[in-house]
């Protein structure tokens, strides 16, 4: 009788046991289960992620984000080097008359330093503009600058913009003013600098403008 008791308890023990370790066993499968699908889903998350960046960046060499275009050629040499009738900066209608016909005069207007001024425009309102500004102190010559993503048309009016501006120098600071725009085409800045027996405030071409500053005030017996 105790043999058959012993037995019975053995066998409930070891039964015991065995859904115990059992039990062990399910739970960390479960947990092995659920870092596996963590991973797994860390690994979509990251897949995604790197599908949408490679999207993003053909979008930009599909041109749907970033522009490109052509830088614009100024033919300075071919712009000719015959001689020109000499100007004082203060003739102005010999100097308008260079520029072309007057489109509009705004006599409201300010110059490089903010002294009251009157401007004098060559092209319509809504075309790349070409400016002269005149006021006691100073001569101001403006016109577009042209960027590599305009359209041909508005690039052949900055070409022509700039060829009327480099005849216009060459007439108030001599040949040394057809080499002052060709510099100032190429990206150089010019700052209170005599040339040609002019004072030349400011010279640059750059943020779609063009502008030469000559200081009408200067002395223009300075030595360079």
């Amino acid at each position: 009788m105790l043999n058959n008791s012993l037995q019975t308890l053995l066998v409930g023990t070891i039964m015991a046991v065995g859904v115990s370790l059992s039990g062990c066993d399910s739970s960390k499968d479960d947990a092995q289960n659920q870092g596996a699908n963590a991973d797994m889903s860390e690994q979509t998350v990251a897949d995604n992620a790197q599908a949408q960046d490679s999207a993003a960046t053909n979008a930009d060499l599909d041109g749907a984000t970033a522009q490109q275009g052509t830088q614009v050629k100024y033919d300075v040499s071919g712009w000719g080097t015959k001689n020109v009738a000499s100007l004082n900066v203060d003739d102005l209608d010999e100097i308008k008359a260079t520029f072309g016909k007057v489109m509009s005069t705004d006599e409201n207007s300010l110059d490089y330093a903010s002294n009251p001024a009157v401007k004098y425009r060559f092209m319509d309102t809504d075309a790349p503009y070409l400016d002269l500004i005149d006021s006691e102190k100073y001569l101001e010559l403006g016109w577009y600058f042209a960027n590599p993503t305009d359209s041909d048309k508005e690039k052949e009016i900055s070409q022509n913009h700039a060829e009327k501006a480099h005849k216009l120098a060459r007439q108030l600071v001599g040949d040394e003013g057809g080499q002052l725009i060709s510099d100032m085409l190429s990206g150089q800045i010019i700052k209170n600098k005599v040339i040609g027996g002019q004072k030349i405030e400011l010279a640059k071409c750059e943020f779609y403008s063009c502008m030469l500053v000559i200081n009408k005030s200067a002395a223009q017996t300075d030595n360079k």
